[in-house]
């Protein structure tokens, strides 16, 4: 296979193609509650997360979480995340514009910090696991950023160029984590950040993934 010459897309999968963001602040209250923390709102959620996942607690605790705090709340996080996950549903027309960019003969992918053995037969149960060319979650701790993984993803891609390849995220660290490739990004407020914050990392930030994949055409175009 030669070098790709249209547009490839990365697609993060929580809180981008997968709208899981009820589950995650559920989860995310949960994992206070264990340390006696006041549960958060959405708002106040998307104002102050940030990665790696410990300096997001530290914002909120004022000191970083201990390493026994830190895999407490982490194990109560997946715990209860696992637990509502399956009452959430892929964004709105997200199966439509997965097909439709495979149709027109493109690629896609997904990079998610979700970990590899529970992304691949989510992905695969929503019935839309032949529209990537491949499906990466996380391998080893959570908590960590996406660059690095970016990196080996991209790498076992054949014939992607990542100059014609955009990473489509809810969160600043996919913009990191596209840059550090040399990609581009749109970032999607559907997530885990507010708008405002997405806008302070200076790439292009839409409200519906229709807007974001017309936005990875003009950018790669």
């Amino acid at each position: 296979m030669g070098m790709h010459t249209d547009t490839h897309i990365v697609w993060d999968w929580n809180g981008t193609l997968f709208h899981d963001v009820d589950a995650v602040i559920g989860a995310t209250n949960a994992a206070f509650a264990e340390l006696g923390l006041e549960p958060l709102t959405l708002e106040r959620y998307r104002e102050l997360y940030c990665v790696p996942v410990p300096k997001f607690y530290e914002r909120l605790m004022g000191r970083l979480p201990s390493g026994a705090e830190w895999e407490l709340m982490d194990a109560t996080f997946h715990r209860y995340y696992s637990e509502h996950r399956v009452r959430c549903v892929l964004a709105e027309g997200a199966t439509e514009l997965l097909a439709q960019w495979s149709a027109a003969g493109r690629s896609q992918s997904i990079l998610s910090m979700y970990g590899h053995d529970d992304l691949v037969p989510l992905v695969r149960g929503f019935g839309i696991e032949p529209h990537f060319i491949r499906v990466d979650g996380r391998t080893g701790p959570s908590g960590g950023g996406k660059a690095e993984h970016m990196v080996r993803h991209l790498g076992a891609l054949t014939g992607v160029d990542p100059t014609r390849t955009v990473v489509i995220g809810d969160a600043a660290d996919d913009a990191l984590a596209a840059r550090h490739v040399g990609a581009k990004a749109v970032l999607y407020t559907g997530g885990s950040h507010s708008r405002a914050s997405l806008e302070a990392v200076g790439v292009p930030v839409v409200d519906t993934l229709a807007e974001a994949v017309a936005e990875a055409e003009r950018l790669a175009g």
